[in-house]
């Protein structure tokens, strides 16, 4: 996956929304208070997506300005839109971009996640649904017959691509075209589907508020979860020590089945805490002997994984390691990069600092390291 500061996203609010009925254009109408926009915009940045760019509509400039994004002005067309969009960031362009609807403002981060998760594997990705219920085809306000629904999705946004890929598909294509994905397709990449969500709802027609308004009371009502991991390795012989994915030379080293790196291992279990799913031995058994030796990144970013399709994000965890020696100081922010990577989080959310236990106990003598951790889960 790409770092999150090489994706761009481009939200689509250049369109009148007639479906919607007259009046203010959907995507700036009040939705719980605020602009449906600015649902939009906060769903992708609480998935530690910044780099924002809103496409709209020349009349609506004013009031996008207040929303402090960069604008650029949409075309005649969806298609035209997008393609003033990606335009606009090919000056300094981006590994990776996220094209979403607008009008689709309870978005959730675990989806936004599976599709850059798929993006890993894929020059395209967008979530869809499959069809569940039967179709028919119409005629006149009857049945005139019916349509199989095996294979058949209800595609949703964001849609996600290779920057490059999309731009020369779109340079390829100069009509206009249903969505992202039938431009792709043209251009013959692969779109892969990750799951897409209910409640990832569009704003269509005037019931759909209604609709919206609920989900979000809902959402208010969050599930906030903690959890804490202790872990203690004994020093052995060495000449360095692995402390939450650093290397760190030492006189010694670290005693443990895998890499014995008891700051990750800390926090490893205390995510696995906040879930209830016990600790690293239950999910990499120490029995096993494929993980002897195993790096510990392997176990952390299991737990982080858990974490996501359970739909919990990760708001912050903090490590402390505790020992007289070696001096955590000069690799904390290396540490702390390491561990936001592993998590896909910004380092802003990790925590990592040192202490000593004053010459005191097990760690005093220098016979080991200690390490507690906190983390804290949140699901919408």
């Amino acid at each position: 996956m790409s770092r999150k500061d090489d994706i761009a996203v481009i939200l689509v609010a250049a369109g009148r929304g007639s479906r919607m009925g007259g009046g203010l254009p959907k995507q700036w109408r009040l939705l719980a208070g605020q602009p449906v926009l600015a649902h939009t915009v906060a769903a992708f940045r609480a998935a530690g997506l910044e780099r924002i760019l809103l496409v709209i509509h020349p009349e609506d400039r004013a009031r996008a300005e207040a929303l402090g994004l960069p604008l650029v002005e949409g075309g005649a067309s969806r298609s035209d839109s997008v393609r003033a969009a990606l335009a606009a960031l090919a000056s300094d362009p981006p590994a990776q971009v996220l094209i979403h609807d607008a009008a689709r403002p309870l978005v959730e981060p675990s989806l936004i996640a599976g599709v850059l998760d798929a993006l890993a594997t894929h020059p395209a990705a967008a979530p869809a649904l499959p069809v569940v219920d039967a179709l028919w085809r119409g005629e006149a306000g009857a049945v005139a017959g019916l349509q199989p629904r095996e294979g058949l999705f209800r595609a949703q946004t964001p849609q996600g691509f290779d920057f490059a890929a999309l731009s020369a598909a779109y340079a390829a294509h100069p009509g206009d075209a249903a969505d992202d994905v039938a431009v792709a397709l043209a251009a013959g990449l692969k779109v892969a589907i990750p799951p897409g969500s209910e409640r990832n709802l569009k704003l269509t027609y005037p019931e759909d508020f209604t609709r919206a308004e609920q989900m979000l009371a809902e959402r208010s009502a969050m599930d906030i979860r903690l959890g804490n991991g202790f872990d203690v390795h004994a020093f052995t012989e060495g000449d360095h020590v692995w402390l939450c994915g650093v290397k760190v030379p030492h006189t010694k080293a670290l005693l443990g089945h895998s890499d014995a790196d008891v700051g990750m291992h800390a926090l490893t279990d205390a995510i696995y805490g906040a879930m209830a799913e016990g600790d690293i031995g239950r999910h990499f058994p120490p029995s096993d002997p494929q993980w002897k030796g195993a790096a510990s990144h392997i176990f952390l970013r299991h737990a982080g994984e858990l974490a996501r399709s359970r739909g919990f994000a990760i708001s912050n965890c903090d490590v402390t390691l505790i020992c007289e020696r070696p001096k955590v100081g000069p690799h904390a922010a290396a540490m702390q990069a390491a561990l936001a990577d592993i998590l896909g989080l910004e380092p802003d959310r990790v925590s990592v600092k040192a202490t000593t236990s004053e010459r005191l106990g097990f760690t005093g003598r220098e016979e080991g390291i200690a390490a507690i951790a906190t983390a804290t889960l949140v699901k919408a």
